[in-house]
Protein backbone atom coordinates (compact mmCIF):
# COMPACT_ATOMS: atom_id res chain seq x y z
CA UNK A 1 0.00 0.00 0.00
CA UNK A 2 1.28 3.36 -1.12
CA UNK A 3 0.23 5.70 1.39
CA UNK A 4 1.30 8.98 0.30
CA UNK A 5 -0.51 7.70 -2.94
CA UNK A 6 -3.62 6.94 -1.29
CA UNK A 7 -3.99 10.35 0.33
CA UNK A 8 -3.84 12.00 -2.50
CA UNK A 9 -6.53 9.67 -3.68
CA UNK A 10 -8.23 10.89 -0.75
CA UNK A 11 -7.92 14.47 -1.42
CA UNK A 12 -8.62 14.02 -4.84
CA UNK A 13 -12.09 12.50 -3.86
CA UNK A 14 -12.77 15.25 -1.41
CA UNK A 15 -11.81 18.09 -3.93
CA UNK A 16 -14.33 16.60 -6.50
CA UNK A 17 -16.94 16.71 -4.21
CA UNK A 18 -15.96 20.33 -2.63
CA UNK A 19 -15.00 18.82 1.02
CA UNK A 20 -12.65 20.61 1.88
CA UNK A 21 -13.81 22.95 4.88
CA UNK A 22 -15.24 20.58 6.27
CA UNK A 23 -12.00 18.03 6.74
CA UNK A 24 -10.52 19.40 9.60
CA UNK A 25 -8.42 17.56 12.16
CA UNK A 26 -11.50 17.64 14.50
CA UNK A 27 -14.27 16.97 12.49
CA UNK A 28 -11.76 13.77 10.89
CA UNK A 29 -11.24 12.65 14.55
CA UNK A 30 -14.67 12.76 15.39
CA UNK A 31 -16.30 10.51 12.10
CA UNK A 32 -13.23 8.47 12.87
CA UNK A 33 -14.56 7.56 16.26
CA UNK A 34 -17.95 7.01 14.85
CA UNK A 35 -16.60 4.53 12.69
CA UNK A 36 -14.47 2.99 15.14
CA UNK A 37 -17.26 2.38 17.26
CA UNK A 38 -18.89 0.63 14.09
CA UNK A 39 -15.85 -1.65 14.05
CA UNK A 40 -16.43 -2.34 17.77
CA UNK A 41 -20.63 -3.04 17.53
CA UNK A 42 -19.27 -6.01 15.04
CA UNK A 43 -17.49 -7.86 17.90
CA UNK A 44 -20.15 -6.43 20.86
CA UNK A 45 -21.55 -9.44 21.71
CA UNK A 46 -19.47 -11.55 20.37
CA UNK A 47 -17.24 -14.22 22.70
CA UNK A 48 -13.61 -14.14 21.72
CA UNK A 49 -14.05 -17.51 20.09
CA UNK A 50 -16.82 -16.26 17.75
CA UNK A 51 -15.11 -12.93 17.34
CA UNK A 52 -11.52 -15.03 15.79
CA UNK A 53 -13.56 -17.30 13.96
CA UNK A 54 -15.28 -13.96 11.59
CA UNK A 55 -13.40 -14.97 8.94
CA UNK A 56 -15.34 -18.13 8.31
CA UNK A 57 -18.26 -16.14 7.35
CA UNK A 58 -18.33 -14.41 4.64
CA UNK A 59 -20.68 -11.64 4.85
CA UNK A 60 -18.97 -10.69 8.67
CA UNK A 61 -15.78 -10.68 7.28
CA UNK A 62 -16.96 -8.58 4.48
CA UNK A 63 -18.59 -5.85 6.62
CA UNK A 64 -15.55 -6.11 9.11
CA UNK A 65 -12.90 -4.84 6.48
CA UNK A 66 -15.33 -2.36 5.05
CA UNK A 67 -14.87 -0.96 8.72
CA UNK A 68 -11.77 -1.32 8.78
CA UNK A 69 -11.04 0.34 5.97
CA UNK A 70 -13.14 3.42 7.11
CA UNK A 71 -11.08 3.63 10.09
CA UNK A 72 -8.29 3.51 8.21
CA UNK A 73 -9.12 6.08 5.47
CA UNK A 74 -10.39 9.02 8.23
CA UNK A 75 -6.37 7.89 10.08
CA UNK A 76 -4.69 9.01 7.18
CA UNK A 77 -6.70 11.88 6.20
CA UNK A 78 -6.19 12.96 9.59
CA UNK A 79 -2.33 12.57 9.49
CA UNK A 80 -2.49 14.33 5.99
CA UNK A 81 -4.01 17.51 7.25
CA UNK A 82 -2.22 17.69 9.95
CA UNK A 83 1.31 17.29 8.03
CA UNK A 84 1.91 13.85 9.86
CA UNK A 85 4.52 11.82 8.50
CA UNK A 86 2.41 8.27 8.73
CA UNK A 87 5.45 5.96 7.61
CA UNK A 88 7.90 7.71 10.00
CA UNK A 89 5.45 8.15 13.01
CA UNK A 90 5.05 4.25 13.00
CA UNK A 91 8.34 3.31 12.67
CA UNK A 92 9.23 5.64 15.88
CA UNK A 93 5.79 4.27 17.77
CA UNK A 94 7.28 0.50 17.04
CA UNK A 95 11.40 1.99 18.08
CA UNK A 96 9.33 3.56 21.40
CA UNK A 97 7.48 -0.11 21.81
CA UNK A 98 10.66 -2.45 21.28
CA UNK A 99 12.40 -0.20 23.96
CA UNK A 100 9.06 -0.37 26.03
CA UNK A 101 8.69 -4.21 25.96
CA UNK A 102 11.61 -5.87 25.59
CA UNK A 103 11.38 -9.76 24.90
CA UNK A 104 11.31 -11.77 27.76
CA UNK A 105 8.92 -9.54 29.28
CA UNK A 106 6.08 -10.99 31.63
CA UNK A 107 2.53 -10.79 29.36
CA UNK A 108 -0.08 -8.87 30.56
CA UNK A 109 -2.03 -11.66 31.92
CA UNK A 110 1.13 -12.80 34.32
Amino acid sequence: MDIEQLQQRLRDFAAERAWQPYLTPKNLAMAMVVEAAELVEIFQWMTPEESQAIKADPRKHEHLGEEIADVLLYLLQIADCSGVDVEAAVERKLAMNALKYPPGMPDATG
